[in-house]
């Protein structure tokens, strides 16, 4: 059964930094595209960053760029999604995800999902 899980969510301060992982059972991450995506509550789920299998290619939304990293270390066998300056607007449910084949932003181009863990910004 493929299984993902994210952990390292929690409450911060704006200004703050954290750093979500993402782990698979039944799954090997490193063969495959790992995207992170967050959802606030009453809007779309939405596309925060994502790393190619093959060469590690990163894309990142407009609204993250210079401030989240995702990392895949060699062998780790995990994704990390290192965020820092965060802000209120920050604030949502993270899930990561994972597809062999499609790399995107976009949540409907990928196969596996993790149950998301809580980030909250307090301003």
């Amino acid at each position: 059964q493929v299984q993902l899980v994210e952990s390292g969510g929690g409450s911060v301060q704006a200004g703050e930094s954290l750093r979500l992982s993402c782990a698979g059972s039944g799954l090997n991450l490193d063969n495959n595209n790992i995207g992170w995506f967050r959802q606030a509550p009453g809007k779309e789920r939405e596309g925060v960053a994502c790393i190619s299998s093959i060469n590690n290619t990163t894309y990142y939304g407009d609204s993250v760029k210079g401030r989240f990293t995702i990392v895949r270390p060699n062998a780790a066998r995990t994704v990390y999604l290192e965020m820092s300056r965060l802000t209120s607007e920050d604030t949502a449910v993270y899930y990561c995800a994972a597809d062999p084949l499609r790399l995107s932003l976009q949540a409907r181009h990928y196969t596996f999902w993790g149950q998301g863990t809580q980030v909250t910004v307090d301003s």
